[in-house]
């Protein structure tokens, strides 16, 4: 069988799952069930990954985009989970360089504010020292006119100083993607567009699932000694479908966050600051647009699609123009944004900004293990957890050991140095090869801020779309990322490329739609589409748009999802 991550290798995955009894399965493609994958094939276990829509097309793809340490875990007094985020977000920052960036942050302090200055100064010190922050990057309080030397649309009135800190940013679906093709890399099976509908019992045991492949409509019948539901918001849902739904539950909340074009907030480094109504909000840079989030609202609709209201969006917009009050954002200004669920574990009076991100794991009498809550940061010790409990059950029932968890030492695919000991020098030369293949300087930049080291495969493929003596155009250069998406990324559509894939349609909305015929067109050509599922994609894709540029008033105005099916005749 061919060993590329690819859309045309999706039967081949399931067909495969469904002939051996794999060791564990995990129900859920996000940043958890990738984690799981990897550090479960690490270990020498035969596991099995089944995401009902696309990788990290859930919350996995909705988050602040940081991978941060929670300044806010310590006010709530939760010193193990900054330890925790702190020691993780150094692995990360090691292990996924191309995705994992140093995003400076200031936290500016005023009078009657949240944070005094010098509960402030004590609060980043202890932060640091538990986090075990390097000394370069350990915090510094300013005064109030390095304050606003540094940036200089903050409000003047009441501004003591401030403290700058270190987090980093990520690209969620990127770095949820590239851990799957690590654990692929590893020899997990993983397949996108799998619904799982029931449970398979065996005694009252869980032994396996049936499936459904969306594209195709076939099914499949998988079994595993283990199963894990990784579902992130939807675990609930999984737990009725094997009546264990008792005892804790999910609490979920909306998050939003708006992107307006860098020169309608022109930050000069990101900033997290205090909102009128005693929130948090984060003020980000990236490239050439700003993202502001989040709102933390409880959430109770439909949970396949959050979206965003008029009343977040002018919510975030007023937090915005009190602390940067010569910006004057309109409405008009905010060119995208996404709403995501976080999925909290419930606590009796406990409000929506003050229940814990802690994970916690349930292990139903079928011997189903749910795992809940957590954050992205934490993903890896919480996937550490699971597979320690599953690996110790194996090792029992079969007689032999299997190793530790040792995903700190696994470099994520993308983020390998190329023979360099600094990544920075490895960009470098990638950028150098690209260009002097005939790539334009900004389209390798973006390539390589996306892919990595992956983007050498991106290149490989250059001669074969480029017409002979001829400069490479643009829709050549979309051609061959194209075809590293779908034979390398298994991207199945045209939504999920805009998306996910590439996040045109979060930070470069304008070029999601000037692209969006030429993607489907050449998707087409590569996946044997018929014009019917050419319509469907387009028709997905204007839905998509749609939720960006037509926004509710509220939750109550909106209507169930109807977006297009994604079933097709198998190819």
């Amino acid at each position: 069988m061919d060993t590329h991550f690819s859309a045309h290798n999706r039967t081949a995955v399931l067909t495969r799952m469904a002939e051996k009894e794999l060791d564990l399965l995990v129900i859920g493609g996000g940043i958890t069930g990738a984690g799981i994958a990897l550090d479960a094939s690490q270990r020498g276990i035969r596991v099995g990954l089944l995401e009902k829509s696309d990788f990290g097309s859930g919350t996995s793809s909705r988050s602040t985009k940081l991978i941060h340490g929670g300044l806010r875990y310590l006010k709530q007094g939760d010193v193990k989970l900054v330890q925790e985020v702190g020691r993780e977000r150094a692995i990360l920052y090691k292990n996924a360089p191309h995705l994992v960036i140093a995003a400076p942050m200031l936290l500016p302090i005023y009078k009657g504010g949240t944070y005094g200055y010098l509960a402030s100064s004590v609060g980043l010190y202890v932060y640091d020292w538990l986090a075990g922050v390097e000394r370069k990057e350990r915090r510094k309080m300013l005064s109030r006119e390095e304050t606003l030397r540094l940036e200089p649309l903050l409000k003047k009135e009441g501004l003591k100083g401030a403290g700058f800190y270190y987090e980093y940013r990520t690209d969620d679906a990127r770095l949820t993607l590239d851990i799957m093709k690590t654990a692929w890399s590893k020899g997990a099976n993983i397949v996108n567009y799998a619904n799982m509908t029931e449970f398979i019992y065996r005694n009252g045991k869980a032994v396996g699932v049936k499936v459904t492949d969306r594209h195709t409509g076939e099914s499949y019948d998988i079994y595993a000694k283990k199963i894990v539901n990784a579902t992130g918001p939807w675990v609930d849902g999984v737990r009725k479908l094997d009546n264990s739904l008792k005892g804790k539950r999910l609490y979920l909340t909306k998050g939003v966050h708006l992107v307006v074009e860098k020169e309608k907030l022109p930050v000069t480094q990101s900033a997290y600051f205090d909102t009128p109504d005693g929130r948090m909000v984060f003020v980000i840079p990236r490239g050439k647009i700003t993202y502001v989030g989040t709102t933390d609202t409880s959430y109770k609709q439909e949970i396949d699609q959050p979206r965003t209201t008029k009343e977040d969006r002018n919510y975030l917009l007023r937090a915005v123009n009190a602390m940067f009050p010569d910006v004057k954002l309109e409405e008009k200004d905010v060119v995208s944004h996404w709403a995501g669920l976080r999925p909290l574990i419930y606590e009796e009076g406990k409000g929506p900004s003050e229940l814990s991100r802690k994970d916690e794991i349930f292990i139903s009498d079928s011997g189903l293990i749910t795992i809940a809550g957590g954050k992205l940061t934490g993903f890896r010790k919480m996937a550490e957890k699971v597979v320690d409990l599953v690996a110790e059950d194996l090792s029992k029932a079969q007689g032999r050991p299997f190793d530790t968890c040792k995903t700190d030492q696994v470099v994520v695919s993308g983020g390998e140095r190329l023979g360099h000991t600094d990544y920075e020098a490895c960009k470098q030369e990638l950028l150098e090869t690209g260009v002097s293949k005939g790539v334009d300087a900004s389209t390798v930049q973006e390539w390589i801020d996306t892919y990595g080291t992956n983007t050498q495969h991106i290149y490989n493929r250059l001669e074969a779309v480029r017409e002979k003596g001829q400069k490479l155009n643009e829709e050549q250069l979309l051609r061959a990322q194209l075809s590293y998406a779908i034979e390398e990324e298994m991207t199945t559509t045209a939504v999920d490329f805009l998306r996910l894939r590439t996040g045109w349609t979060y930070f470069q909305v304008k070029k999601a739609e000037a692209k969006a015929d030429a993607v489907v067109r050449l998707m087409g050509e590569k996946l044997g589409w018929s014009e019917a599922d050419r319509e469907r994609e387009r028709a997905a894709i204007d839905h998509l748009l749609d939720t960006i540029y037509n926004l509710p008033q509220n939750e109550d105005e909106i209507a169930p999802s109807s977006h297009p099916h994604t079933t097709r005749k198998a190819q």
